[in-house]
């Protein structure tokens, strides 16, 4: 299974095949009362990979799950991929028209969901042509289990590293689009994420000799690359995924499971994460007991110091980790610790496969000011499916090297670290001077009456655009649009970049995956500015 960076077949079923032959007993998935071992774990994949083939699923076939962090969303994937058919993520709080479209768009033939979501996917699949399958998770699903054997003609069929898995990302800037990883390069990219220019040893041989990945804990959904890179992670390192299978974050319930699982990593995504489970230790700081944890993981969105400050005041043994990355390719990762002394926000540098480049495909300079964008070579996605424009726009070739470039604009300091600046799609042109909203936003957060805060852009007949911050506050009251301005202004921010207008909301609406729709609070600010004040 292993190889050289470019003769590698890394597959996830394979391992996880291997890991179960070799330890059928360990447990892989803990889910409240239910557990699975690895064994049971392969015997339910082979059994559902069985059904599929009986219902018409053969190799290249789209398989679209619509699922919460249950443990059928990890024997679907496992099940879809010794098909050779293609798993596709599906938000479940789309509607049924977003659901159509995801499904029209991947081209999927079978759709697996549960009763939350089954009255959406069944309008959804009324306007697909063919109509793709669903099997609806509880006596469905278990009906089709019962009936098959975890072996048929399609073992004959030996699962490839150039198999594929589709992860759907976008929709607050677009309509989403599905980005193709082979699961070779995803299994490679996954391992170098935390061990830059190694290759991935036998998991099998380190399993045998006892060893394996921590317990992990995805409090992310396992729709969103943060959440299932984690999972994968865990599982091709012959460790235990802990499930919360609710929809929302519930602080009280998430700290629990860490002690009741004794789990060593906790993967969130930034503040919209951070802040409730904080304050959840801030009430209660006795409450449990999370001795055993020992890495907190975030990726996706900013992450600030105040509250890592904050959660290491708690938990001074446990190293807080940003990860700098993207559906589209996975990058590097930032390390915080108690004994750091001051605690800055995440710093990345620039490495053989990181750099920071200009448009007209030249290296940033260290400590030149000037601003371009993040990308990452090595072991990327082959693109987005059914959309070369958006590929060519996002996977390009610099130097002869090919870059994916999710749109995340930097500068190099002169020591060759990266300052990121925020994502293009949401830069703010006010008179001819970009604005970067994650750097306002770090500003804004560190108020000791700002939750939470997003900048936007709104038109502005002098300007342009002017600079706009949609603010929740900490306890709704007491903080007003002046004082926040004051208090960017006391921290250095150019005038140009403090918010023209603030706007107090009771929630900034953000997805499960803790993003930002930037598209809906731009609607929102723009309201909220148009109505008579009084």
């Amino acid at each position: 299974m292993s190889g050289t960076a470019t003769t590698s077949d890394w597959s996830f079923p394979r391992v996880w095949d291997a890991i179960a032959a070799a330890v059928p007993d360990r447990v892989a998935v803990a889910c409240g009362p239910v557990q699975r071992t690895y064994g049971e774990l392969a015997d339910r994949a082979g059994r559902l990979a069985s059904h599929l083939h009986f219902r018409g699923i053969r190799p290249g076939a789209k398989v679209a799950i619509d699922l919460v962090n249950r443990p059928e969303y990890l024997e679907v994937l496992y099940g879809a991929l010794l098909l050779g058919a293609v798993p596709v993520n599906v938000n479940y709080r789309y509607g049924a028209g977003e659901i159509a479209y995801l499904l029209r768009d991947a081209e999927a033939e079978a759709v697996v969901t549960e009763a939350a979501f089954l009255p959406a996917v069944l309008e959804a699949v009324r306007s697909c042509e063919p109509a793709p399958i669903v099997l609806e998770v509880g006596d469905d699903y278990e009906a089709g289990l019962d009936a098959a054997g975890p072996d048929g003609a399609w073992r004959d069929r030996r699962p490839s590293g150039d198999d594929l898995l589709f992860l759907y990302t976008g929709g607050t800037t677009g309509m989403p689009k599905g980005v193709m990883w082979r699961t070779d390069d995803l299994y490679v990219a996954l391992w170098q994420m935390g061990r830059p220019g190694t290759e991935p040893p036998d998991p099998v041989a380190a399993v045998r000799a006892g060893k394996q990945a921590g317990t992990a804990l995805p409090a992310c959904p396992l729709m969103h690359g943060t959440g299932l890179f984690i999972t994968l992670s865990t599982l091709a390192g012959g460790g235990t995924v802990v499930l919360i299978d609710r929809t929302g974050l519930d602080p009280e319930l998430v700290w629990g499971e860490v002690e009741r699982n004794r789990v060593q990593i906790l993967t969130i995504v930034g503040d919209a994460f951070a802040r409730p489970l904080l304050s959840a230790l801030d009430a209660t700081p006795d409450a449990w007991d999370l001795c055993a944890l020992r890495a907190i993981t975030s990726s996706g969105v900013t992450w600030s110091p105040e509250t890592k400050r904050g959660l290491l005041a708690h938990l001074p043994e446990v190293t807080l980790l940003d990860s700098l990355g993207a559906s589209e390719g996975l990058m590097s990762r930032s390390a915080a610790r108690a004994g750091d002394g001051e605690i800055k926000p995440a710093r990345f540098a620039v490495n053989q496969r990181v750099k920071v480049l200009s448009d007209d495909g030249r290296e940033v300079e260290p400590g030149s000011d000037e601003v371009g964008m993040v990308g990452v070579g090595g072991r990327i996605p082959l693109g987005y499916y059914r959309d070369p424009e958006k590929t060519a726009q996002t996977f390009r070739t610099v130097g002869g090297v090919r870059y994916s470039i999710p749109g995340d604009y930097a500068t190099v300091d002169a020591d060759g670290t990266i300052r990121l600046l925020g994502r293009g799609s949401a830069t703010v042109n006010t008179g001819g001077e970009k604005v970067y909203p994650e750097e306002v936003e770090l500003t804004l957060r560190q108020h000791a009456d700002v939750f939470d805060c997003v900048v936007v852009g709104v038109p502005d007949e002098r300007f342009g655009e002017k600079v706009v911050a949609l603010v929740q506050p900490v306890n709704g009251d007491g903080t007003t649009e002046d004082d926040l301005r004051a208090w960017c202004r006391e921290r250095g921010l150019a005038g140009y970049k403090i918010p023209r207008r603030v706007i107090a909301l009771d929630t900034l609406l953000r997805a499960p995956n803790g993003k930002a729709d930037y598209r809906l609070l731009r609607e929102i600010a723009l309201e909220r500015l148009a109505a008579p004040e009084g």
